[in-house]
């Protein structure tokens, strides 16, 4: 079978591997669609902290269940959709209900979705793999993952009112709609790329004019309630604080390069009554809203996949992403 990996920055090849075979508790999986993502585009730019090089690629897919391990109920030819980690469930983080911080959804993390056949494992068989309805296409399917990602970020803060995404990437556009359709009064959008701006419109935002820093063309237009940093840039994260309103909460989601810093005017932030709050993956009850969201059509999917090439055609897909002409791509094995 096929598998992508990225050898070093920028260096992506496919090859030809074994298939993998199901252990116990575990499955394989027919991939049927795989979507690009900002983390994707991360990795493949600069590679990743946590992923030593080479390394499998793609991590958000759907697909019909090839074999199945001793011990799963899910029979081989089901369409399936799945979110690619899953916590312990017994760690401290666990019994916190804080499963998104738990060190095994880093651990058992799928990597390598651009490829034939994926092996899913028994922690995300137990917790976050589910039948997918036949209302739903591939392409929608694959969407759990991000879209769980969004939901679990918006159940920590109040979308009321007017909410600010800092960023038109694939993840602000979702926070967009996301906002929009659980009845933010307003929901502006501050990004670059002509194409994403477009898509913004569409989810129902109000894209702001292009500044050197997103939070600035926030504040022009008279700051936000709730705002959201989706770009991962250290400089954006210390505008953000000022982009929000007094009283306001400021959700910083965009992941920056390991090792950076940014400042905090501690004065700004006691003097506006600010919270400032982090939000990292997602938890397996927000998979379970998430995939209702999607089987809900609460989310129009289809706006956030510019175009689908197949799997051979990778790099043109990675270099028109990395030139920011799209919003998400498709490979199909």
């Amino acid at each position: 079978m096929r598998q992508l990996f990225l050898q070093k920055p920028l260096d992506l090849v496919l090859h030809e591997v074994e298939p993998p075979h199901p252990g116990p508790g575990e499955v394989t999986v027919q991939v049927k669609a795989a979507l690009t993502c900002g983390t994707d585009l991360k990795f493949y730019r600069r590679g990743h902290p946590r992923w030593p090089l080479p390394s499998g690629f793609g991590h958000e897919f759907s697909g019909l269940v090839l074999e199945v391990g001793e011990g799963v109920a899910i029979a081989p030819g089901t369409p399936v959709m799945l979110a690619p980690s899953a916590p312990c469930g017994e760690c401290r983080d666990c019994q916190k209900g804080l499963s998104n911080l738990c060190p095994q959804c880093m651990q058992v993390m799928i990597l390598g979705a651009f490829a034939d056949v994926v092996r899913v494992p028994a922690p995300v068989v137990a917790t976050n793999l589910y039948p997918k309805p036949p209302e739903l296409d591939w392409w929608q399917a694959a969407l759990l993952e991000p879209l769980s990602c969004v939901v679990y970020g918006l159940s920590l803060v109040n979308a009321s009112g007017t909410v600010a995404i800092l960023g038109a990437g694939p993840i602000g556009l979702l926070y967009a709609a996301l906002a929009r359709s659980q009845g933010a009064e307003r929901v502006l959008l501050a990004g670059r790329h002509a194409l994403r701006r477009l898509v913004a419109q569409r989810l129902g935002a109000e894209v702001l004019p292009e500044s050197e820093l997103p939070g600035q063309a926030v504040r022009v237009a008279g700051g936000a309630d709730l705002v959201i940093e989706c770009t991962g840039q250290p400089a954006v994260w210390e505008d953000a604080i000022h982009a929000a309103r007094k009283e306001g909460t400021v959700l910083f989601y965009g992941g920056c390069p390991g090792g950076t810093t940014f400042r905090v005017d501690p004065g700004h932030v006691l003097e506006h009554g600010l919270c400032l709050k982090g939000a990292f993956h997602f938890t397996p009850a927000a998979v379970a809203r998430a995939r209702d969201l999607l089987i809900a059509g609460a989310i129009p999917a289809s706006e956030l996949i510019t175009d689908v090439y197949p799997l051979d055609r990778y790099q043109e897909a990675f270099q028109r992403l990395d030139r920011g002409e799209a919003v998400k791509l498709g490979l199909q094995p």
